[in-house]
């Protein structure tokens, strides 16, 4: 047979080193490739996300309650000062009472007064008596000027008397009022009612009109200020509250709490028209004026209120679920729509009994963080979870 390079030569036919280094090879491949099937059968298996309940958010209609505290303070106060000079004889009233306007308080010295206002009164009916005798003579000299006996200078110059008489009793009546208004200063009243405070002088006290220092004072009871100060930010909601209808004036309601606890069975009400800015905090002075019958409320009590802002669709998280980072950031975990952790700031500022009012940041239908909070953060994928518990107490309950 002729030599044929393509002939096939059996296994038989190479050197018998030639055929162990083949069969090394092939057995070297077959382990090989069975070895990294049993590794990849014994590898672990990749971890799952951790489990995260999560709450999703629903606008809610809820009864906006801002809590506020602040002092109470009269809506009218009077401090009594001596208008005439005098002696103080009496003290005509309790300190610490009610008292009603126009009633008696002091009474000073009247005898000067009473003396002065005796002089004007004899003053002004000498000029009455005088003022008679010069019409009288007025007259007699008309009719003598008729008959041509007097001259017609002599007619003016006493008509010009009897006017001048006539004038004098107008001065003199109005120095007798002058002398029966100061008669009548010397017993000093309550120019309003309300509780009266300590007396500031006693009986034999000389006291001088236009003093400084006031004899006592008078503050109404029946209705009480309440001033709380607030912040801009709550200004600026009141404003759009205001503004959109949901508060009226003299409409919002305040519910005012005593120091021992107790609800005040009185509730006042708003007044928009004395708000006013400090320009410089930016603050703003809220007053509130509360009915006061029983005398109850006393000026100068601090006191706890709650205003009712009205009803309002609102989104609520509970306090345990915002973070309050440096400067006073909110932030939140919203679980998006892939699953993924993201850090979102929020404004919450207004408490709602255990949840924070969300007032921007946040959208109904969106997920967030209810558990795991110190071992998720932002970036991680999880695996969300709802719970009712988490849904319950996203509405408040």
């Amino acid at each position: 047979m002729p030599d044929n390079d393509y002939a096939f030569n059996p296994p038989f036919a190479y050197p018998p080193l030639a055929r162990l280094l083949a069969f090394v090879t092939v057995a070297a491949f077959t382990l090989s490739a069975c070895g990294e099937k049993s590794a990849a059968a014994d590898a672990p298996p990749a971890a799952k996300p951790p489990e995260v309940s999560v709450m999703t958010l629903q606008a809610q209609r809820i009864d906006i309650l801002d809590d506020l505290s602040g002092r109470l303070s009269s809506v009218e106060v009077a401090d009594v000062r001596p208008q005439v000079d005098g002696i103080v004889t009496k003290r005509l009233f309790v300190e610490g009472s009610s008292v009603t306007a126009g009633q008696p308080l002091y009474q000073l010295d009247a005898a000067s007064y009473q003396a002065a206002c005796d002089t004007a009164l004899g003053t002004l009916q000498k000029a009455i008596a005088t003022s008679k005798a010069a019409d009288v003579t007025a007259k007699r000299y008309q009719e003598l000027f008729k008959i041509k006996s007097v001259s017609a200078q002599d007619v003016e110059n006493y008509a010009a008397a009897a006017d001048e008489a006539r004038a004098d009793i107008v001065t003199d009546r109005g120095a007798l009022e002058t002398a029966r208004v100061n008669l009548a200063r010397t017993r000093i009243v309550a120019p309003i009612s309300g509780k009266i405070g300590k007396s500031a002088v006693t009986v034999g006290a000389l006291v001088t009109s236009g003093q400084s220092t006031a004899l006592t004072t008078i503050q109404s009871m029946d209705t009480l200020y309440l001033d709380v100060t607030r912040s801009s930010t709550e200004a600026l909601r009141l404003s759009k509250a205001i503004a959109s209808g949901v508060l009226q004036p003299g409409a919002s309601k305040v519910t005012v709490r005593t120091e021992d606890g107790a609800t005040y069975a009185h509730a006042g009400t708003l007044l928009f028209s004395d708000v006013t800015v400090d320009q410089t905090t930016g603050s703003i002075t809220l007053r509130a004026s509360i009915p006061n019958p029983e005398h109850q409320l006393l000026p100068g009590m601090f006191v706890q209120a709650q205003l009712d802002e009205g009803e309002q669709d609102a989104i609520l998280v509970p306090q345990t679920l915002v973070s309050r980072g440096a400067g006073g950031v909110s932030t939140v975990l919203v679980v998006n729509a892939q699953n993924v952790i993201e850090s979102r700031k929020v404004s919450a500022d207004t408490a709602h009994g255990d949840n924070w009012i969300v007032t921007s940041g946040l959208r109904a239908g969106e997920r967030i963080a209810a558990d795991n909070l110190q071992t998720v953060s932002a970036g991680m994928k999880v695996s969300p979870v709802a719970r009712d518990a988490d849904a319950k107490l996203a509405k408040g309950d």
